[in-house]
């Protein structure tokens, strides 16, 4: 017996700081726990020592008494004993002998050997993936790292042969005896397996050789996982368990039945197409037919977990598959898309039918509960849309008080070349945990047909896989083969339960093919002849999943030919029906209705704009709130206090000045139930440190205070918010933002204006042509930072030459005056364009935004200079209760007196406005010269414009900038006012020369440029003798 104490307290002790385990037993921490025969560890360590002697007693009776891993360690001493010790029934000399002599050794090895076993554990988790059989044509590797890690064995087969044959030299046991120091005949020898595997199911320890099986069933199946990189344990463990455990991923019969049914709808809906209409442009699902199952599963587990709005966006591959099968658009309205006689109705240019979205309320059949579908509209751009779907995602959540996204949530689906290629998808990434701007969590579908349009992958991208961008945001990477649709189901399920669980984003990597081109009139055999002649022998996987039911009798044939007609016949009665429509209603592809804001048809409610103006007892309300710190024991910083301090000297003149003018329009707005949000970069202090919105206590780290959110009892919440260093992808989750309702002011403000051209496809592909695509209104408002102040090119023009060339009213046609003339010439327009130069008439446009009876996008250029400018004031009074934004600003100075005696009239807006009247006074020709100002330029003021015209009858027209004449306002200027005099008077230019560059660099010449031109503005005969 002292023998055997003497074996257990080296089994306990040796080798390991005194606390070492049993090599048959995992876990960690001071209270090991031995194995028991036939079962697992129970027994307290503390009872080791005679725990150790019954085992060892009960195998000398029968070794197959005890667990196999006792088994195992008595046969490996008894082995190694000298031959007289071998048959001897009493443990005294053979325990006494092994462990005073050979247990130190032999714990040691078998901990080594139990390390390299969890360190192969660890290899499959984490570079399983790479060897995964994904490619369904099996001519490719699904990452361009097309090599077998060194560090996993891969196939069982190689196992057991070396095992069967010995041959030591066979590739998997160089392998084991490189990194593992293992051996064939290790393969029969059982391991603890460790606590971060679930491989064992019921079952630990485990046989090597069933170790590895299962770990290749696991990792290196049709499912490859990408999660070791996340940095929680927790979620890594969850991972872990829905991918290892044993039998885990099984479907009941009714399940595949219903994959089934999903797989056939998907499948002959393309074939429908393709046989009516075998010329036309589709960008059909082929080769990926699986993605409609794979949404409708990820929506019926999000529907379960209590999601009830699902946005999505989309490129043109699958759109109509996905609007027809997932949001259940009629199928009628789809295919007369296809009618080329089909007229469109007088609503705008419309899209093609795979741009178009939908918005749509159902019963999700699997679940019994309402489901409300959005499919966003986009344009060509791929990933364009990405940030609009959150944006729109977002703003839904907060108006539901949705704060961990439990209620609403997104779903993205892109291709595997631009998810890699476009910057716009990084932007959107690093937006998802930002606390304005995270939904809780996206589903990211990749359809990676292995090919983008003609360019092969391997000089397509950099990274081994399409999807490793979403690696930045610790979001765990599903690849799957999508010729196995159960696989597929089932990783679509995991990623919905991953972001319930966590609200965090999360990817799915359908690996196909596309089996057609880039569209079906395009021959992909010119670049890439290989795949393709693989592809047309490709099996389709409706066949082979049916063929596979069949056989297993989960349906019959019968069954399934009868499934196949059934939806062929609803195909077939929706063609005939489509043949009845003669029009195409665009309002019929809203993906974002306002039903309580427009008719039922779709119209605004009326035509009117009431005033804009506000009452004196709020405008000194808002002005006290904005000139103080509504926190006791606040400390601000000394150089806010002073800006706080003379605000309050601003409200007490009944003065406004820039900051102070936006705050009463903000301010006003939430009074009256309208939630106002302000982002982009650095918004809420002020690029130019005007603003400060959002308040610090300088004695108290992350202690802010928003006053704006303390004006009233019941106000609507502001949302002031810092966003990353991005433009595209802000700008267009604020688009996003405010297609959700139209009853709030969403802003964004660029550092300085020109930043906007980075942003430059959602303005041009989504904000500018919206209405006319999409039917789509939207009063997203930019601020853009505007102005020449001799500060170099980069941060001086916003380039409103862009704009304004995008403006759709004809600069040939004088408008008719019937109505409200404002009203009517808003609403036809595109957008609206202005450039303010006071604060008044700056408040009186933002709350106009929200008061019109539609909505429209607001492009607005901020001042930069004028934003302290002693000049750049209003009174209270022209804020006064009856008072309303002013398109044009006449002169009401001398020159009113004697119209007639006026030589010349300058027009012009913005900042230079106070140059000209700096320069006008200093020449005394304030009778001689009238300046007015256009603060709205598009659309272009007709109706006052000529009215000032008519008033000074006699004197010559001149239109004056800062701006270069090849830039700025003047070229759509110029032809417009020639249409209000048709063109019986020339319209004079003064301003920049013509320039490369919006901005000289060099202060001097920027001064030498200004005083050039304004010397031309007041030289009453610089224009004599010309030609215009």
């Amino acid at each position: 017996m002292s023998q055997l104490r003497a074996l257990a307290a080296v089994l306990r002790g040796a080798g390991v700081g005194g606390s070492q385990w049993l090599p048959w037993c995992g876990g960690g921490g001071p209270a090991r726990r031995w194995v028991e025969p036939r079962r697992g560890c129970s027994s307290a360590a503390t009872h080791g020592s005679s725990y150790v002697e019954q085992m060892y007693l009960a195998w000398l009776e029968d070794h197959k008494s005890v667990h196999e891993s006792w088994d195992t360690f008595f046969h490996n001493i008894q082995a190694s004993s000298p031959s007289g010790e071998a048959g001897e029934r009493r443990p005294s000399a053979l325990l006494q002998g092994r462990a005073l002599s050979h247990s130190a050794d032999t714990t040691r090895k078998v901990v080594e050997d139990h390390l390299a076993v969890h360190s192969l554990i660890r290899a499959y988790q984490i570079r399983g993936h790479h060897v995964a059989q994904l490619d369904p044509l099996g001519i490719l590797e699904a990452d361009l790292d097309s090599f077998v890690p060194s560090d996993l064995i891969t196939t069982i087969d190689k196992l057991g042969e070396a095992h069967n044959t010995n041959h030591g030299e066979f590739f998997s046991w160089i392998i084991f005896s490189r990194f593992y120091g293992l051996s064939a005949s290790d393969l029969d020898r059982s391991f603890q397996l460790p606590p971060t595997t679930f491989i064992g199911g019921g079952d630990n320890p485990l046989p090597l050789k069933e170790i590895v099986r299962r770990l290749e069933i696991s990792y290196c199946g049709h499912i490859g996982v990408e999660f070791m990189f996340i940095n929680n344990v927790d979620q890594c463990q969850w991972i872990r368990q829905k991918i290892e455990t044993p039998g885990i991923m099984q479907f009941s019969n009714a399940e595949k039945r219903t994959l089934l049914a999903r797989l056939i709808r998907s499948t002959r809906f393309e074939d429908f197409l393709a046989r009516k209409w075998s010329s036309e442009k589709r960008f059909g699902l082929e080769g990926c037919e699986v993605l409609i199952p794979a949404l409708k599963t990820m929506i019926d587990t999000s529907s379960a977990a209590g999601i009830d709005n699902v946005i999505m966006g989309m490129p043109h591959r699958g759109r109509l598959n996905v609007l027809a099968n997932v949001i259940r658009k009629d199928l009628d309205q789809i295919f007369c898309q296809f009618d080329s006689k089909l007229e469109a109705a007088d609503e705008g240019s419309g899209d093609v039918k795979y741009h178009l979205g939908l918005y749509h309320e159902r019963i999700n059949r699997e679940t019994d509960k309402n489901i409300t579908l959005s499919l966003m509209a986009n344009p060509s751009h791929l990933e364009a849309v990405d940030p609009v779907v959150q944006g729109k995602a977002k703003a839904e959540q907060f108006y539901r008080g949705d704060t961990q996204g439990k209620k609403v949530m997104c779903i993205s689906i892109h291709g595997d070349a631009a998810f890699a290629g476009q910057g716009v998808v990084y932007e959107t990434f690093h937006l998802s945990e930002l606390p304005s701007y995270t939904t809780h969590g996206t589903i990211h579908v990749v359809v990676n047909n292995q090919i983008g349009f003609t360019t092969d992958p391997r000089v397509a991208r950099s990274s081994p896989y399409p999807t490793d961008v979403a690696r930045v945001v610790n979001a765990p990477i599903f690849h799957v083969n999508a010729d196995d649709p159960e696989a597929v189901m089932y990783v679509c399920r995991l990623a919905a339960e991953w972001r319930s669980t966590f609200n965090k984003d999360v990817v799915v990597d359908l690996v196909c093919y596309r089996r057609f081109g880039h569209n079906e009139m395009d021959e992909p055999m010119f670049t890439q002849p290989l795949m393709y002649k693989q592809i047309r022998r490709q099996q389709r996987v409706l066949r082979k999943y049916s063929d596979r039911l069949i056989a297993e009798g989960v349906v019959t044939l019968q069954e399934f030919e009868e499934e196949v007609a059934k939806y062929d016949k609803i195909c077939e009665e929706a063609y005939k029906s489509s043949k009845d429509e003669k029009i195409s209603q665009i309002r019929h592809w809203l993906d974002s209705p306002w039903p309580d804001f427009f008719t039922a048809e779709g119209e605004p409610r009326s035509m009117n704009c009431v005033p804009t103006g506000l009452n004196e007892e709020v405008l000194q309300h808002i002005g006290q709130a904005a000139s103080s710190v509504p926190l006791e024991d606040f400390k601000v910083h000394p150089g806010v206090s002073r800006i706080l301090r003379g605000r309050a000297e601003l409200v007490k003149s009944r003065q406004m000045d820039w900051a102070l003018g936006e705050y009463m329009a903000f301010g006003s707005l939430l009074k009256d139930g309208v939630h106002v949000r302000l982002s982009g970069q650095d918004v809420e202090r002020g690029t130019f440190s005007h603003r400060h919105h959002v308040l610090h206590d300088q004695g108290v780290d992350k202690r802010m205070c928003v006053p704006m959110n303390h004006l009233w009892a019941n106000q609507a919440p502001y949302t002031v918010c810092n966003s990353s260093l991005s433009e595209y992808g802000v700008l267009g989750f604020e688009l996003g933002f405010a297609m959700a309702s139209p009853n709030a002011l969403i802003l964004w403000e660029a550092q300085f204006g020109d930043f906007h051209n980075t942003a430059q496809c959602i303005i041009d592909q989504f904000i500018s042509p919206g209405q006319a695509k999409w039917v789509r209104h939207n009063g997203i408002v930019l601020l853009l930072p505007h102005g020449m102040e001799g500060m170099g090119p980069e941060h001086s023009s916003a380039r409103p030459e862009r704009f304004l060339q995008m403006s759709k009213d004809d600069p040939d046609h004088f408008p008719e005056f019937n109505g409200d003339f404002e009203v009517q010439q808003l609403y036809d327009c595109n957008w609206i364009v202005v450039n303010c130069s006071n604060p008044a008439n700056y408040c009186h446009v933002l709350r106009r935004q929200i008061l019109l009876p539609f909505r429209k996008p607001l492009i607005i250029f901020t001042p930069k200079s004028l934003l302290r400018h002693p000049d750049a004031r209003s009174s209270f009074d022209e804020l006064a209760d009856g008072t309303k934004f002013k398109r044009v600003i006449p002169d009401e100075g001398l020159a009113t007196q004697n119209p007639d005696q006026v030589k010349r009239v300058i027009f012009c807006t913005g900042k230079v406005y106070y140059e000209l009247a700096r320069e006008r006074r200093q020449h005394k020709l304030e009778r001689d010269i009238a300046i007015i100002r256009l603060e709205q330029i598009s659309p272009f003021p007709f109706d006052l414009v000529r009215a000032e015209v008519e008033k000074y009858t006699n004197a010559e027209l001149v239109w004056c900038q800062e701006e270069h004449k090849n830039m700025g306002y003047y070229d759509y200027v110029r032809p417009r006012l020639l249409t209000v005099v048709a063109d019986r008077k020339p319209v004079w230019y003064v301003g920049r020369d013509p320039a490369a560059a919006p901005a000289t660099g060099s202060k001097f010449t920027h001064l030498n440029e200004l005083k050039r031109f304004m010397d031309t503005a007041f030289d009453l005969r610089a224009f004599h003798g010309n030609d215009a």
